[in-house]
């Protein structure tokens, strides 16, 4: 594996395991695919390729939507444009809506989606997933014995003064919550466009 590729590999590790803020996705970007499939139903004046975006329940709130959208259509280009974006906006909130997401807008085509949705869709286009699982893995298993390395280090001296005792503790609580982290991933505790499990309270 290339340096280039084994850094993305550790972004993408890093930003699962680390309880990092939310992992940027592409479906609220004007070349993402949500609004990928929404232009191809209104440029066909179908919406089927849309509807796999939304849940059951939501179905009905997007065809109405559609059906608006087409009737503002047929009023100019400029009416088009506007009605396009305003379904586009509408299709991406519901769709985020129903996976606990919020919505702050549509981003700009070329927004860059963050290292694990890239990875994600690269292992996707060339039909095999190998190489990710195999560097996520590599990296968490690093993460994990860096950690319980520095723990154990700190160890030795928490009990020869309060500053040593300290770094203890904090080596100690970094160790923890990053397995812990790991294990909520493994798990799949966490949800499509959730946060990363966040540090759980340790009670020590």
């Amino acid at each position: 594996m290339n340096a280039k590729r084994y850094a993305l590999f550790a972004g993408v590790t890093l930003a699962l395991v680390l309880g990092a803020p939310r992992l940027a996705a592409h479906c609220d970007t004007l070349d993402g695919p949500v609004v990928a499939d929404a232009r191809q139903a209104l440029a066909k004046g179908d919406i089927t390729p849309v509807l796999k975006w939304v849940q059951a329940d939501d179905e009905q709130q997007i065809r109405s939507a559609f059906d608006r959208t087409v009737k503002v259509r047929a009023g100019g280009a400029e009416a088009r444009e506007l009605a396009d974006l305003w379904f586009f906006e509408t299709l991406v909130r519901v769709h985020r809506a129903a996976e606990g997401a919020p919505f702050t807008g549509l981003k700009p085509a070329g927004t860059d989606p963050g290292p694990a949705v890239r990875a994600a869709d690269e292992a996707l286009e060339k039909g095999s997933v190998d190489s990710l699982a195999k560097a996520v893995a590599a990296h968490a298993e690093a993460g994990v014995r860096e950690r319980f390395e520095k723990a154990m280090k700190a160890k030795e001296h928490k009990d020869h003064s309060t500053p040593l005792g300290r770094e203890f503790v904090q080596a100690y609580v970094e160790y923890v919550h990053y397995v812990e982290n790991v294990h909520n991933v493994l798990a799949g505790a966490g949800g499509h466009h959730e946060e990363a499990a966040a540090p759980a309270e340790h009670h020590h």
